[in-house]
């Protein structure tokens, strides 16, 4: 029995070791960290393989377009223009509320709606975005509702 609990002690130790190296080399080349040199601040899908991506570079801002395929540069913005639309869209989004908080005139307020006001962010576009999930969903309810 105290072998069993000293073997598996021993692969613990093994598995956090090959996790802490794995760690320091991805962080060494720049895989873990994204303060980089290139920034996405926008993705959005237009149809099962294609995006369009509002990237910044350094100080230049990009607008490329990218399916499966090929990658295609369509503009590049004025970088001013993209961090006044960035600060309007941030302060369109209301403050979050407790969930009992009524609204001015005394009304519950509605739930929010998953995944609207946000461009952006750290999982926009990744498999984790919750937005991109209720789309998905709202797309598949919409094809699927006779009419």
């Amino acid at each position: 029995m105290t072998w069993m609990v000293i073997r598996l002690l021993l692969s613990l130790a093994f598995v956090g070791g090959v996790l802490w190296f794995a760690a320091r080399v991805a962080q060494k080349r720049g895989l873990g960290s994204s303060a980089g040199l290139v920034d996405v601040v926008a993705r959005q899908r237009l149809g099962r393989s294609s995006t369009v991506n509002v990237v910044r570079i350094a100080d230049r801002v990009l607008v490329v377009g990218a399916t499966e395929e090929q990658v295609t540069l369509l503009a590049e913005l004025d970088g001013e223009s993209v961090e006044a639309v960035e600060a309007t869209l941030a302060a369109r989004v209301p403050a979050p509320r407790s969930a009992g908080e009524d609204g001015e005139d005394g009304e519950p307020l509605p739930a929010p709606r998953v995944g609207s006001g946000r461009v952006g962010g750290v999982l926009a576009g990744s498999v984790l975005d919750r937005g991109g999930w209720s789309t998905f969903v709202t797309q598949l309810r919409d094809r699927t509702v006779r009419r």
